[in-house]
């Protein structure tokens, strides 16, 4: 079995943002780019930060940063399905009890694009996906990928010192003020867009589907989270839309010059379903579904 640092791991999901961005880059400068962001970030494990860190060497220059974006206030029915989810998220217990020694486990099924041989992008078959987060970031961790070519690794320790460490105790040490979290989500994500006109508003939209896909927070935590997200300009509903395994949900949604991304949600329990990345042409570049979530003693146990 192989180990691998947590910036190492394959970025999943954010390949294909890291492409499709790329393909932006070009069409917008005609050239090689000019900023370089720092890697740095909210350290996902197998996700590792942000879209905009994971596009590595380049910045996204498609909207000004937020509050120049041009973009309308959140949408009413936004505001409304983002306050229905933090209420269910606040009134969980799933937390209780959680030790140190423990890991959440996390199964979904995921399918992203990639490039093929003859330089076109196609999306891949849907995989599933396990993986096994340290509660306090101190413990090994573990990932089995179903996609080529990842397999099964070892998720050393992260950085529990660190604000972007996504284990659980650091992540209850985030605001449960949501105009705190959302400062915090502007900053955070913003670390990796050096540029000034890069687009704000959906690197912070970004980092907050992250957060939701693939970690376990106190309730109060993820409710501010929620109520935080509903505060990110041209935040807007779409109905019906499928995760990668046909469910059907309402999704919160944010648009940009290559796309928008989709978080979905069950319409009647608020329980979140997965997402979906499109591209500016309506192509699907990617797609996931959260099967379950839980905390157990051992990496690599299931529930």
């Amino acid at each position: 079995m192989n180990q691998l640092s947590e910036k190492d791991l394959p970025p999943g999901r954010h390949r294909l943002l890291k492409e499709h961005l790329m393909t932006e880059i070009r069409r917008e400068q005609h050239g090689p780019t000019t900023s370089v962001p720092r890697r740095r970030g909210w350290l996902r494990p197998a996700i590792v930060v942000a879209a905009v860190a994971s596009a590595a060497a380049v910045t996204f220059t498609v909207l000004p940063s937020s509050g120049d974006s041009g973009r309308p206030a959140p949408s009413k029915q936004a505001v409304r399905l983002l306050e229905n989810v933090a209420l269910a998220a606040d009134k969980t217990d799933a937390s209780t009890g959680i030790r140190d020694d423990q890991f959440v486990y996390i199964k979904s099924k995921n399918a992203y694009t990639s490039q093929t041989d003859n330089g076109t992008q196609k999306l891949g078959p849907v995989r599933e996906r396990e993986i096994w987060l340290s509660v306090d970031g101190e413990h090994p961790g573990l990932v089995e990928d179903r996609r080529e070519g990842v397999g099964r690794e070892v998720l050393k320790s992260g950085l529990p010192g660190s604000e972007r460490a996504a284990n659980y105790r650091a992540l209850s040490k985030l605001p449960t003020d949501p105009d705190k979290m959302r400062d915090w989500l502007y900053r955070v994500s913003s670390e990796q867009v050096d540029d000034e006109r890069s687009d704000r508003d959906y690197a912070a939209f970004v980092l907050f589907g992250d957060m939701i896909k693939e970690s376990l927070m106190p309730p109060r935590v993820s409710a501010a989270l929620y109520r935080a997200a509903a505060k990110i300009p041209g935040v807007q509903v779409t109905q019906n839309v499928k995760d990668s395994v046909g469910r059907v949900g309402i999704a919160v949604t944010l648009h940009s010059g290559h796309g928008r991304e989709e978080q979905i949600f069950d319409a009647k329990t608020s329980t979140y379903l997965g997402e979906r990345v499109v591209d500016e042409n309506g192509k699907l570049r990617g797609t996931s579904a959260v099967l379950e979530r839980a905390v157990v003693d051992k990496a690599g146990q299931r529930p």
